[in-house]
């Protein structure tokens, strides 16, 4: 938000105060102030010229010779330049660039020659100098200018602008304007606020316009006719403060209404009457498949839950948000009805947000404005516009419609308190004079004081004590509050096992596994949904998404993984992501309140192992390999993987419907199901865009924190290093294709009779030599014992309880 430093003048007397200690106070005391600039540096470099001679060019039909007198910065002679301009004549004062200026846009004035004759320099447009968009002719000047005088101080349009951090201000619904802004500069510098006539001018006897609200979300609407009113230009000094706020001016009625929202914090509209065609006003909810076009030009969808300003049943505004376009201003009216309302800010904010329609009036309607202000807004914009055009008149009262109710209050603050909550030793005297100063009425009563905190303080900021106390403290100012030693126990917190676990997890993942940690929204696109084949499930929903199609909450950590990964895959061949989270499962929760799942969802793209790539260079073995770690460096016992029919009949499949319908398997540690594993559809990958040069190899899966948490780790127990030299084996099986490698190992470890100290799959081989329905299974096996040396008779012995193993499993141990 920007505000003019001329403009907050207008309120408070300034002199002597400069903008940048402005800015420091109003830093210090009220709001963050993240900029200060000047309000069109180039008019301090423009100079006031005299155009002398003005003669047409030998050689251009729409270009002129002339001579201009900019005083000394022409060293006494006069400026020959040449002008574009149709407006340019002999005897008129101009803003003159000379030689070395430099104008908005970054474009510097140098001596040039046009069509063969000379020129030192440029007789300016208002655009050419940042005034607007007036480029038909050049600026024309009073006739009063004096010569020479740069053109800021020669029509005393010097101005500076803040720029305000509006999230310092969402709580403050008065900082919305000028005058509130003012406010808070009197009360800083002790200054009094001028007073301002917002009282509404006589009205004639003529019938009230009739307005019928029909819901609740709209609790006072003001409507007041005006006649006489003309489209013309604004006066210069409303254009420049409007200018100076980053606001460009339209026209006389648009400019006033703009003036008077950014002047007091209140949107107001203006609709031409003859449009209306005398239907009453109706404020009402909109119809489902309704349709209206606002004025940006735009057909908009509406639904039951934005709100609608209606002349009978015709649409003609978005309340709080925009216009519509069929009831705009024309340029020939006279007859106008000027709307003044207040609207829920809820209402208006959902609205603005469905529709990625943000406008000045919205973001002042969220902010809860006071009901109150509506008819000061109304009297301001009157009187303004009758001092610009004295034939404007009101032909009928105000029509003010609506159960609002005054939002003033009464707030009991104790002065001990205040003391007590800052620090500081301040007299009741300091404390009182400091709430009259920013506008509260305040009685006495022994050691408390009744505060009466007026309506546009009231609505969303001021409610209770504390603050009131923080009132006292901003002005006061915290850097006068003196100093303390700060004293206190220190206590060590309580130990929190989830959070050790979490962060266990975490320095592994990140370390060991390479993996990169992911922090995501839990709201899911419609889009993804639809896409992952999760639309059949419930969802747990938001009332007020933060964008349109993003109402639905997850159900599980994995799909807002499955999210990123194309990103993600366009700046890297090896993917790898984690992200520790909630689901939540609105079938399964208590209260109205859905069930919170905790998860650890991970997940690894890469691009796909080539022809002649090792059996287990794929993404399943990769994440499989990192559980087994995971669960090694939290000291619990290795998983074993589950096949995929029993992972059906615990009914998580239905859960899962994006996963492969054959590759995944169940996590279980003992006899508690930790998760799954399992490997992408390939139908879900050409969803999420995961082909040509992005085509994937895609993994997941998913922990549950809650079961992490409850397995029981394993000691630690020392083991010194082994005495005895062991014995390494490589042993090949030809096995049929069902027969898991996890059977294989342990059939081996039981066949090692104690001596096994490690065993590894190594190769996989499927082919003609291995026989139909069958393959070959390599493993390195490592023996070992604490109390001898093992030797060849100990490994014979060992493959032969090998190979009765693999008769047992169906096949044979394979010899060379």
């Amino acid at each position: 938000m920007k505000l003019s430093y001329r403009w907050l003048s207008r309120h408070v007397d300034l002199s002597g105060i400069s903008p940048e200690e402005v800015r420091a106070n109003l830093t210090l005391s009220t709001c963050e102030v993240e900029g200060l600039e000047r309000f069109a540096p180039c008019l301090s470099d423009v100079t006031v010229g005299f155009v002398a001679e003005r003669e047409k060019h030998p050689d251009s039909d729409h270009l002129s010779l002339c001579k201009v007198d900019v005083g000394p910065a022409g060293g006494g002679e006069l400026l020959p330049i040449v002008c574009g301009a149709p407006n340019v004549a002999r005897g008129q004062k101009v803003a003159v660039a000379t030689i070395g200026t430099t104008l908005p846009g970054d474009f510097k004035i140098k001596k040039s020659k046009i069509r063969g004759q000379e020129s030192c320099g440029m007789i300016c447009s208002e655009r050419e100098l940042g005034l607007g968009d007036e480029h038909s002719g050049i600026w024309v000047l009073p006739a009063d200018a004096p010569v020479g005088v740069k053109v800021a101080d020669a029509l005393d349009l010097v101005d500076w602008v803040l720029e305000i951090d509006n999230k310092s201000v969402t709580h403050r619904p008065d900082l919305w304007g000028h005058r509130g802004m003012a406010a808070e500069l009197a009360a800083i510098f002790r200054r009094p606020l001028k007073p301002l006539d917002t009282s509404l001018p006589p009205t004639g006897r003529g019938a009230p316009w009739p307005v019928r609200i029909e819901t609740p979300d709209c609790p006072r609407y003001l409507a007041l006719p005006l006649d006489g009113v003309r489209s013309e230009r604004s006066p210069d000094w409303l254009r420049r403060l409007l200018l100076a706020v980053g606001q460009r001016p339209i026209d006389l009625l648009v400019d006033v209404s703009n003036f008077v929202m950014l002047d007091l914090g209140q949107p107001n509209h203006l609709f031409d009457r003859s449009e209306l065609h005398g239907e009453p006003i109706v404020v009402r909810k909109a119809r489902t498949g309704e349709r209206m076009k606002t004025l940006d030009g735009v057909e908009r969808a509406l639904q039951p839950s934005d709100m609608l300003i209606c002349a009978g049943e015709k649409p003609v505004a978005l309340a709080g948000v925009m216009g519509g376009e069929e009831s705009k201003v024309a340029g020939a009216t006279s007859g106008l009805l000027l709307e003044v309302a207040s609207f829920q800010p809820a209402v208006v904010r959902r609205t603005s947000a469905r529709l990625g329609l943000r406008t000045d009036a919205s973001a002042r309607f969220e902010k809860n404005l006071s009901p109150t202000l509506a008819l000061d807004a109304a009297g301001h914009l009157v009187r303004l516009l009758q001092s610009i055009q004295p034939g404007v008149t009101l032909p009928a009262p105000l029509t003010d419609a609506g159960t609002w109710q005054d939002p003033t209050r009464t707030v009991r603050v104790r002065c001990e308190l205040v003391r007590r909550r800052l620090g500081a030793p301040l007299q009741d005297a300091d404390i009182v004079d400091i709430l009259r100063r920013l506008g509260f009425g305040v009685t006495q009563s022994h050691s408390a004081l009744d505060v009466v905190v007026p309506a546009v303080r009231a609505t969303k900021d001021v409610t209770i004590e504390q603050d009131l106390v923080e009132e006292v403290g901003r002005i006061h100012r915290y850097g006068n509050v003196p100093e303390h030693r700060l004293e206190g126990a220190l206590v060590a917190p309580p130990p929190d096992r989830r959070r050790q676990l979490v962060r266990k997890v975490e320095d592994r993942l990140v370390g060991v596994g390479r993996f990169r940690q992911t922090i995501s929204y839990s709201f899911l696109a419609d889009a993804l949904v639809a896409k992952l084949g999760l639309a059949s499930l419930p969802h747990a929903s938001v009332v007020n998404p933060v964008a349109e199609r993003l109402s639905k909450i997850r159900r599980a950590v994995a799909p807002s993984l499955l999210a990123s990964v194309e990103q993600n895959r366009r700046h890297s061949d090896d993917v790898r992501l984690f992200e520790i989270g909630k689901g939540y499962r609105p079938e399964r929760g208590s209260g109205g309140e859905p069930e919170e799942v905790h998860e650890l969802g991970l997940l690894v793209a890469r691009a796909p192992a080539g022809a002649n790539a090792r059996f287990d260079d794929d993404a399943f073995s990769l994440l499989r390999g990192t559980l087994d770690d995971l669960c090694f460096a939290l000291r619990l016992d290795p998983p074993s993987y589950v096949a995929a029919n029993e992972f059906d009949a615990a009914g998580a499949a239905d859960e899962t419907p994006y996963l492969h319908p054959a590759k995944r398997l169940r996590v279980v540690l003992g006899e508690q199901e930790l998760g799954w594993i399992a490997a992408l559809d390939p139908r879900i990958e050409r969803e999420l865009g995961l082909t040509g040069e992005q085509k994937s190899d895609v993994a997941l899966a998913t922990l549950s924190i809650e079961r992490l948490l409850a397995a029981p780790p394993k000691e630690k127990i020392y083991r010194p290093l082994p005495r005895f030299p062991g014995l390494e084996l490589d042993v090949a099986l030809a096995l049929p294709v069902a027969v898991r490698a996890g059977d294989v190992v342990q059939s081996l470890e039981r066949a090692a009779k104690g001596l096994s100290v490690a065993v590894e799959l190594f190769d996989v081989y499927t082919g003609p030599n291995a026989g139909p329905g069958r393959r070959s299974l390599a493993f390195h096996v490592q023996l070992g014992s604490d109390e001898r040396t093992l030797t060849d008779q100990d490994a014979q012995k060992f493959l032969g309880r090998v190979e009765r193993a693999a008769v047992e499993l169906g096949g044979e141990l394979r010899k060379a």
